[in-house]
């Protein structure tokens, strides 16, 4: 009676916690804010230059960055997303814009402040001031602006204080434009023009006209600093500052990369992107069931709750959800579950040695503890250095592939392992080992394997890939997208139908060179130009198309500037990577398990690059994404084997491996226990990869297909090349005791009551 009130609080405690989950995530949903490949909107990317050719500093871009927050108020944008990258760049991300050129035209051009008497004569420009900023030292908000040209500034205060006592107003424009702007008002009562300085208020750049911004007396000439007095809140002298300030910029707006993205296309990649995640989410939740029963469905319980608190800490972070950032969190759901696989083959193994199901639970929780650890710092390492070095949609990825993984230990590792506790505790199936993790007998699979004396098959089929890939890679090559060459692509999205052979010979004859096209209908065509257009040229394609078609195309520019930098920032991501897995692990074991990690790393770069070769596949920016992703996935898969490998010795041959014999029992005996985890992590993790393949998004489908190329070539390389070379550099150097670390020592600490102790 005991056990079955027991198992009926865990049951209830379960269903608690799902229901809750359930019932908040469509409001969880709510809060996300989408990119524009789910919403659509505009992109562009700036380069910031100085205008007297100087280096530009950090005070430029700031200044410069907060012009183009104050110019894109006034396009009524919900939510825009800045980034500053790098030193020199700004990336502006309109969601919802239609009209590019609109935008185009208000977010490059520069701002010009000017001084102006109250007849709207000019008197003097910015380049009289360095700066403008706040001063609250008397308790009353003043702005501050500190002269550099003393003598003109001099010159024009005291000519305007002589101005009659209703005149004499120094007025800052921002923008000013002589046909639309002016200080005077109609009087319909008087008939006449009137001053009007309740209209010098504004604080927010106007799209269509200029802004005045303040409105000051001048009761004398000043030849040095002033300040601007008024009935100021330290917010309202705060905006006047930066409006002052952003009119006074050294900088220029360069564009070097911008793409659009219709609102349709987003909402249709939004929902095949979370049928996708959906589904993949199923057959995860199935697979863990049928494998281990009870313990694979509460693990798949913890998987929801792991999407949960991902999209949960994605939104508290403020981060803006993209296509390649749903794609991480899919992935993130296969590789989540790899930890629970881990603990349960590891308790399976210890009801083998006859131990009871609740010993069995804690000593396998604590045995697994370790290559969990390992395996995701490894590829957090990945993410860590995608995050730093990538841009944009990369960036996106690697944050919510960070956040994956810190949840992935506190729900996976800790919540997971105490909700199976729970029912474990209640020893109600204490005689049910079927039904709770699915433990038949005490028969070890694969126990007839010998990896080591099959190795040279390995080795000549691992030989003959390699050749294909490199043959294919000297006649197909690759073939890179525009984010790695640079160019224009133009996608026409109509609703009646276009003529494929008229608007090719239309682009041919405005002199633009095509390299690649391709009619998708009757009604989508997509062209790659070599050329990248600047700001009148998407203008002129823009205008000529809707002259003759009817029709806007979207266009999305990527100049060699960002091109050459993408190639640069990619080769040194995957250095940065080999090199600190390489450091990691020798750390954490020896350098010879490190060198057959990495060769069995670059093995899996190779076969990815290789494939897109062959097939002619499109490698783009996230492409680079994929390539890490496999790389920590990789090293995460070999990282559990090699954690096995160094029990088997510390515990089987304390520590000294005789001979060969030796080497060739531990790399065997490894194997053979973790292949049956190696499988079914590859298969759930797959699970969602496929589905984004066949349900998700076309925009990824390439990203998609170098994942599932990446993983499966990732489990093979893991269980057929780097524990072969472990053992090649290993067997004939035996007599050499391996490296003991504080790691180990530590085990015994590493028990959390009521789940591993």
């Amino acid at each position: 009676m005991k056990k079955n009130s027991s198992l009926f609080k865990s049951i209830l405690i379960i269903s608690c916690i799902l229901l809750v989950a359930i019932l908040t995530f469509p409001l969880l949903i709510k809060k996300v804010k989408y990119g524009l490949d789910l919403q659509g909107g505009f992109e562009i990317l700036y380069k910031v230059d100085s205008l007297d050719g100087s280096e530009v500093t950090e005070d430029m871009v700031t200044n410069t960055y907060k012009t183009i927050l104050k110019r894109i108020d006034s396009l009524g944008v919900n939510e825009p997303v800045i980034i500053v990258e790098g030193k020199d760049r700004i990336r502006v991300q309109l969601a919802g814009v239609t009209d590019e050129d609109e935008a185009r035209t208000l977010l490059g051009k520069q701002a010009v402040l000017t001084f102006r008497d109250v007849y709207d004569n000019e008197l003097m420009t910015s380049d009289v001031l360095s700066s403008a900023s706040v001063d609250t030292s008397d308790g009353k908000p003043v702005v501050s602006l500190k002269v550099k040209d003393t003598d003109k500034f001099y010159e024009v205060t005291k000519k305007v204080s002589e101005y009659d006592n209703n005149s004499n107003y120094i007025v800052i424009w921002l923008d000013y434009d002589k046909d639309k702007d002016s200080f005077l008002t109609y009087d319909e009562t008087s008939k006449e023009l009137k001053l009007d300085p309740t209209k010098c208020n504004e604080t927010t750049i106007n799209n269509d006209h200029g802004t005045c911004i303040s409105a000051a007396t001048v009761n004398q000439g000043f030849a040095s600093d002033v300040v601007i007095q008024g009935n100021f809140t330290v917010d309202q002298a705060s905006t006047l500052a930066e409006l002052i300030n952003s009119g006074s910029l050294s900088t220029k707006l360069s564009e070097i990369s911008s793409k659009t993205v219709p609102a349709s296309y987003g909402d249709e990649t939004l929902s095949e992107t979370y049928k996708a995640a959906v589904i993949g989410l199923i057959l995860v939740v199935v697979v863990m069931t049928l494998i281990y029963r009870l313990a694979g469905f509460l693990a798949s319980v913890g998987i929801l709750l792991y999407t949960y608190l991902t999209v949960a800490s994605f939104v508290l972070l403020g981060g803006v959800l993209t296509l390649p950032g749903i794609a991480a969190l899919v992935i993130g759901i296969g590789m989540a579950i790899d930890a629970p696989v881990i603990s349960l083959s590891r308790i399976k193994d210890e009801l083998r040695k006859g131990k009871n199901l609740v010993r069995a639970n804690s000593d396998g929780n604590k045995e697994s503890f370790m290559s969990i650890f390992d395996a995701n710092i490894t590829t957090l390492i990945v993410a860590i250095i995608l995050f730093i070095l990538g841009e944009s949609s990369v960036k996106g990825f690697a944050t919510m592939l960070i956040i994956s993984i810190v949840v992935t230990m506190l729900v996976m590792v800790y919540l997971t392992r105490v909700i199976i506790s729970m029912f474990v505790n209640t020893k109600y199936f204490n005689d049910k080992l079927n039904l709770f993790i699915g433990y038949k007998n005490d028969k070890k699979p694969f126990e007839k394997l010998d990896f080591v004396a099959s190795r040279i098959y390995a080795y000549v089929i691992v030989l003959l890939v390699v050749m294909v890939g490199v043959y294919s890679l000297c006649t197909n090559k690759l073939k890179l997208g525009i984010d790695f060459k640079g160019g224009t692509s133009i996608t026409f999205n109509t609703e009646e139908k276009i003529n494929y052979d008229d608007v090719t010979n239309t682009i041919k004859d405005m002199g633009y060179e095509i390299y690649e096209s391709e009619k998708v209908s009757d009604t989508n065509i997509y062209y790659k130009l070599s050329n990248s257009l600047d700001e009148s040229e998407i203008a002129k394609i823009n205008s000529v198309m809707e002259e003759k078609y009817n029709t806007k195309p979207d266009i999305g520019v990527v100049s060699n500037v960002v091109s050459k930098e993408l190639v640069k920032n990619a080769v040194k991501s995957i250095i940065f990577a080999f090199i600190a897995i390489i450091i990691y692990v020798a750390i954490r074991f020896t350098f010879n398990y490190a060198i057959g990690g990495i060769v069995a790393i670059m093995h899996d770069v190779f076969i990815m690059i290789a494939f897109f070769s062959l097939f002619k596949l499109e490698v783009d920016a996230i492409f680079i994404a994929a390539l890490l992703s496999i790389i920590g996935y990789s090293i995460n898969d070999t990282i559990v084997t090699f954690d096995r490998m160094r029990e088997i010795i510390k515990t089987k041959y304390n520590n000294k491996l005789k001979n060969k014999k030796d080497c060739a029992d531990v790399v065997n005996t490894a194997l053979r226990n973790v292949l049956g985890r190696s499988i079914v992590t590859t298969f759930t993790t797959l699970c969602p990869v496929v589905a984004l393949i066949i349900f998700g998004s076309s925009e990824i489908i390439n990203f998609n297909i170098a994942l599932l190329v990446g993983m499966i070539s990732g489990v093979l390389s893991s269980i057929f090349l780097a524990c072969q070379i472990w053992y090649e550099l290993t067997k004939n150097n035996t007599k050499k005791e391996p490296k003991k670390h504080w790691l180990d020592d530590e085990k015994e600490e590493l028990k959390i009551k009521g789940i591993n102790s």
